[in-house]
């Protein structure tokens, strides 16, 4: 066999780099993130769970979350040859159908470690898989609607996997409170998915993805992002104040106000978002989306001390 020939089949196969980056590891942290604020607040002791633990976390992160950025990748790589055409599909680097196969691969390798860790954990994990294929895939395909679209990804980044790190410490249904904090900051994240969507408004319109960028304007989907991130949190420090906990209530409230501010220097006034939409989103959410994560574990430490 030629060298030519040899170039040639090996250039048919994705490289293992090209693959991790495929399977976008930076986004794997909040779903992570999620899952050890519901490790936290389950109260269980970790003495003799750090492997199952672990596995969660592998879980949470480099299987469902990649299996999710696969498929999207996969279905998107017609807007991703606009928005981003040096994505690994787009540039070829992952040639012919191997973003499916990968994508295939990562369900079928997050359902057998999701039935390792227990019935519960097991059907978190269908479910979030579910989304992430419903997300992206037709013929449902909700990311084609800001509004439905932006809760499915909110709900599994964010609330499913803090489900998930607490039923597997506890093997049983979690406390009312564990459920509305993880019901809460998954709503708030909805918020964060709104300025995610930011750096391709181009892309989503000439496609025909209404996005909420796309459905309301710039300005408006940046309101409506900030209220949606804010106002949950509100209800976080209202409940921790009905339930004996002002110390933590404080905590979260001073967090909120740090988030409120650089709202108003890196989204506000209007003008600057409207000029640079994709830079000043992408800056807040480097920023502002971090004090809402704290915000998360703060919570789960004050559930733990109250459980």
């Amino acid at each position: 066999m030629t060298r030519a020939a040899l170039t040639m089949k090996r250039s048919d196969r994705p490289s293992p780099p090209v693959v991790v980056e495929f399977l976008k590891p930076i986004t794997w942290f909040a779903p992570m993130w999620a899952f050890g604020c519901g490790v936290v607040s389950s109260g269980a002791d970790l003495s003799g769970r750090l492997l199952p633990v672990a596995a969660g976390i592998l879980l949470a992160g480099p299987l469902v979350c990649a299996t999710s950025q696969a498929v999207n990748d996969w279905y998107d790589r017609h807007v991703d040859a606009i928005n981003e055409p040096d994505r690994p599909i787009p540039s070829g680097r992952i040639p012919g159908n191997w973003g499916y196969y990968i994508a295939l691969l990562w369900t079928v390798l997050s359902l057998g470690v999701a039935a390792g860790l227990g019935p519960l954990v097991l059907a978190a994990a269908i479910v979030g898989l579910a989304f992430a294929w419903a997300y992206s895939a037709p013929p449902l395909r909700l990311k084609r609607d800001g509004w439905v679209g932006n809760a499915a990804v909110a709900l599994c980044y964010e609330g499913l996997p803090w489900f998930t790190g607490a039923v597997l410490m506890t093997a049983t249904m979690p406390d009312g409170r564990i459920i509305a904090l993880a019901a809460l900051f998954s709503l708030g994240a909805h918020g964060i998915m709104t300025l995610n969507d930011f750096k391709s408004v181009e892309g989503d319109r000439r496609m025909g993805v209404a996005s909420l960028p796309v459905q309301l304007g710039v300005g408006n989907a940046a309101r409506l992002a900030c209220v949606v991130m804010v106002a949950p949190q509100i209800v976080v420090i209202a409940l921790f104040f009905s339930w004996g906990s002002p110390v933590f209530a404080a905590a979260i409230a001073a967090l909120v106000v740090a988030q409120i501010v650089l709202m108003a220097t890196m989204l506000f006034p209007l003008e600057r978002i409207l000029q640079q939409p994709r830079e000043r989103a992408a800056l807040y959410n480097a920023t502002g989306t971090t004090l809402f994560v704290v915000a998360m574990l703060v919570a789960a430490f004050g559930v733990r001390a109250g459980i």
